[in-house]
């Protein structure tokens, strides 16, 4: 139950990358259909018939992107095609040969698409096949010729535009790690207690909110029970306060093994503690209550040589649906004073 929340900002590169990626069929579909058009007008009938297929290709991608939303297909849709569409300028040599002078447009859309590992290896099946296409011999298979220092240069500057275009993805992807690793630390700053590693009193309220509305839809009952360490004063006075957080650190460790997995129980502040129990009806709450009270009997507190004995007292209250979580807090609130009025180390009310 102790998770940290959903965080939009987290998932940025999974929002912006199929958008990102739509545009670029949207472009790639206009700029294919005009080059073309030019094709056919310039009497390259088979060149605009395969630009035609290619701008085709990526409306169907746009399409698939907008109705199903399937970022992993429409990615293999443009970027293979767009493999198929530069072999195809290499082998032909496109208008006036220079077709292969569009091949710099994989590495960048390659490593954007499939990041700096699978990105890498696509591009370097891309110009090993590039590289055959172009220095295969015209007596095997008639393709335009190339001199070699053309050949060379288009190779070389290919792999230049590689290099920095996956220094630039290798960066982006440590930039992202690092924002994540800060993000989740500042999350764990907002959600959870540092002494404890409980949730605190906002993760607290968050949760409680999800399953108060979790409760008025299925009808399941919901308890919460406010637990107040006992004398906890004196624990301070007479081993010193870093005794009571070693207290509190140890009964925060009890408190959550003891509890089921659907169950949380977070530091509301000081030495209170707040437990949740989703689709538990008081009484069942107070019998999982009691069974850490029974354990906690006779457990002692090891500190620095010294024994610290602890107990502590508890009010529960199951949420009803014409109930706020504050007015639930409260009534738990008054059956813990009365726990502590009637001599402490117990939970109110009994069943």
């Amino acid at each position: 139950m102790n998770t940290l929340p959903e965080i939009d900002d987290l998932k940025s590169k999974n929002v912006t990358q199929p958008h990102v990626i739509a545009i670029f069929v949207l472009v790639g579909m206009c700029i294919t259909a005009v080059m073309a058009i030019i094709a056919f007008y310039n009497n390259n009938n088979l060149l605009a018939a395969v630009l035609m297929m290619a701008s085709f290709i990526y409306f169907i991608g746009y399409f698939v992107y907008k109705t199903f939303q399937n970022t992993a297909l429409i990615s293999v849709i443009i970027l293979y095609s767009l493999y198929l569409l530069m072999f195809y300028l290499v082998y032909t040599g496109g208008v006036g040969n220079s077709g292969p002078l569009w091949i710099f447009m994989v590495a960048p859309v390659s490593l954007f698409i499939h990041g700096f590992k699978r990105g890498l290896f696509d591009i370097f099946i891309f110009i090993t096949i590039v590289g055959v296409i172009m220095f295969m011999p015209t007596d095997i298979i008639a393709h335009p010729t190339y001199n070699t220092e053309f050949k060379l240069r288009l190779i070389y500057s290919f792999l230049t535009v590689t290099f920095l275009s996956a220094l630039y993805e290798y960066s982006r992807q440590q930039s992202f790690k690092h924002i994540l690793e800060l993000t989740k630390e500042y999350q764990k700053l907002a959600y959870f207690d540092p002494l404890t590693h409980l949730s605190n009193r906002r993760d607290a309220l968050r949760i409680l909110k999800r399953e108060q509305a979790r409760m008025l839809r299925t009808k399941e009952p919901l308890s919460v029970a406010l637990c107040d360490i006992d004398h906890f004063k004196k624990v301070n006075d007479n081993y010193g306060h870093n005794a009571g957080d070693a207290v509190l650190v140890e009964l925060a460790n009890i408190f959550s093994d003891s509890i089921r997995k659907q169950d949380c129980v977070a530091r509301w502040g000081g030495e209170e503690f707040l437990f949740i129990f989703p689709q538990t009806s008081a009484k069942n709450a107070y019998i999982i209550t009691e069974k850490i009270k029974q354990k906690m009997q006779d457990h002692l507190i090891h500190y620095q040589g010294q024994k610290i004995k602890v107990t502590f007292s508890m009010g529960i209250e199951e949420l009803h649906s014409n109930q706020s979580i504050d007015e639930a807090i409260n009534s738990a609130d008054k059956y813990l004073y009365q726990a502590k009025s009637s001599g402490r180390n117990q939970i109110h009310p009994k069943f």
